[in-house]
């Protein structure tokens, strides 16, 4: 269920209070029997004042749209980490996919690299297993992450079963060419630009430290 907005009431409050101005000075103006040039005066400026707040109204429709209508996405709060992987990469997993549910809009996370899944935190989808469908594959041939703003306009939304069925949003950030960071979000268009970029960098700073774990259980 769309959770409402708790904005909606501030941006109807100059309309309301701009509305309610006007109208009590067109009802003072009715009922009174004689008009002074001092009341002329302080209709005019009610009016102006009225305006004003009106116009408001209108810039703040603008400047602050409203927000994308937010819904609790299906599944359990769960942390899975694959318990083979190294002490220090469990923690920068931990530490990275905190940084991701605390600070974005994001509300279920997969790391999916070498072919198997290292971690899911957050709400946490029916299936735990990941198989890349045209989209993933995608991303992690051409090393370019994909935003699915609105996932249910997607058909191939299909493919990220492994997500809670409401996902709203989702990002497939690669992880250099061996897999991918999926992020999924519990409303529409609600990924920034500015968030896009963060989480490029932190998905960088992951694959270096994957790649050189790789390295050293080959080399081992």
């Amino acid at each position: 269920m769309a959770k409402p907005d708790q904005n909606s009431v501030l941006r109807q409050l100059p309309f309301v209070v701009g509305g309610l101005g006007g109208t009590l000075l067109l009802i003072n103006r009715l009922l009174t029997p004689q008009l002074t040039e001092s009341q002329a005066r302080s209709d005019a400026l009610g009016v102006i004042l009225s305006a004003i707040l009106i116009l408001t109204g209108l810039l703040w429709q603008q400047v602050q749209p409203r927000s994308p209508d937010a819904v609790d996405l299906i599944g359990s709060q769960g942390f899975e980490l694959a318990p083979e992987l190294p002490e220090a990469v469990k923690t920068e997993l931990a530490w990275a996919s905190h940084l991701l549910l605390t600070n974005t809009v994001t509300r279920s996370l997969v790391v999916f690299y070498q072919g198997r899944v290292l971690l899911r935190r957050g709400v946490l989808g029916v299936n735990p297993e990941v198989k890349p469908g045209a989209i993933l594959k995608r991303v992690i041939e051409q090393q370019k992450p994909v935003y699915l703003v609105d996932l249910k306009l997607y058909p191939g939304r299909i493919e990220f079963d492994y997500l809670p069925e409401n996902t709203q949003g989702l990002i497939c950030q690669p992880l250099g060419t061996q897999g991918a960071l999926i992020l999924g979000a519990n409303a529409p268009r609600s990924y920034t630009k500015q968030d896009e970029r963060w989480i490029e960098g932190l998905a960088d700073k992951l694959e270096n430290t994957l790649s050189q774990s790789a390295r050293l259980n080959v080399n081992s």
